[in-house]
């Protein structure tokens, strides 16, 4: 695997931006990160008045505002240290949009710097922490969904299914059409529900005719968008963040 960027050497503390939905919805998953981290030695510092890094603004073409909420995200890593994102999405904005939204403005060379430290968790475990993993698990077939920001903005397809491959029990299954998008889209799914959830129905259908028992992500949007479509059609495949599935199969 070819590394798109260069790559520190293993520091000794990261911070750790935990994003909305996993303040909301699944603080399991930013818990088992941070324990990932710290099992390689690494102190993770939680920034207390961390908020949305403003996407959904950004992305919506409100851009003034995007600028507002981002800009409370700028002061709170002050130190030279990674800034961790369990999310492809919101490490694609903090680290391709930051630069743009700040561009012309005073605190453009902050964010230009902030974006430099940006770095998704799968991405961050593979390429800094070189981590090596032991299964203790029960053998299971396991479909592996990569964000659109993750793939295309971080470009780190490749990081999610280089950690499930070294669990010597899990057998990694490839759904049909693995890039596309699962409908989620952020504001997208609120704008344009029927094609979201057409495009979640197809992604489902295409995880379990892979034969796939269970399917993990980097990104909580698109878990909570697959996830809740699995629990809805009462279908037997169900999800997890790749950090919590992770943590449990080798802890």
């Amino acid at each position: 695997m070819t590394p798109l960027k260069q790559y520190p050497p293993r520091p000794d503390k990261v911070y750790f931006y935990g994003t909305c939905l996993i303040d909301l919805f699944y603080p399991g998953a930013g818990l088992d990160g941070i324990r990932l981290l710290e099992r390689e030695g690494i102190e993770v510092v939680f920034p207390d008045d961390q908020t949305c890094c403003g996407q959904p603004a950004y992305t919506s073409g409100y851009h003034d505002e995007a600028r507002a909420v981002a800009a409370a995200q700028l002061d709170l890593f002050p130190e030279p240290w990674p800034v961790i994102v369990p999310s492809g999405s919101c490490g694609g904005m903090m680290r391709t949009h930051y630069p743009q939204l700040f561009a012309g403005t005073e605190r453009e060379a902050q964010a230009r710097e902030l974006a430099g430290r940006i770095f998704e968790l799968t991405e961050f475990l593979v390429h800094v922490c070189h981590v090596k993993l032991t299964d203790r698990g029960e053998p299971q077939r396991v479909a592996m969904h990569t964000s659109c920001s993750a793939r295309r903005e971080m470009g780190v397809a490749d990081t999610g299914p280089a950690l499930l491959g070294q669990l010597e029990r899990v057998e990694l299954v490839e759904q049909a059409r693995a890039a596309e998008c699962c409908g989620f889209g952020g504001t997208f799914a609120v704008r344009h529900p029927e094609v979201s959830a057409a495009m979640v129905d197809d992604k489902t259908r295409a995880i379990e005719e892979a034969g796939a028992e269970h399917f993990v992500t980097s990104d909580c949007g698109c878990l909570m968008n697959i996830d809740g479509h699995l629990e809805q059609q009462q279908r037997p495949v169900r999800g997890e963040h790749i950090a919590s599935y992770l943590w449990r199969r080798t802890s």
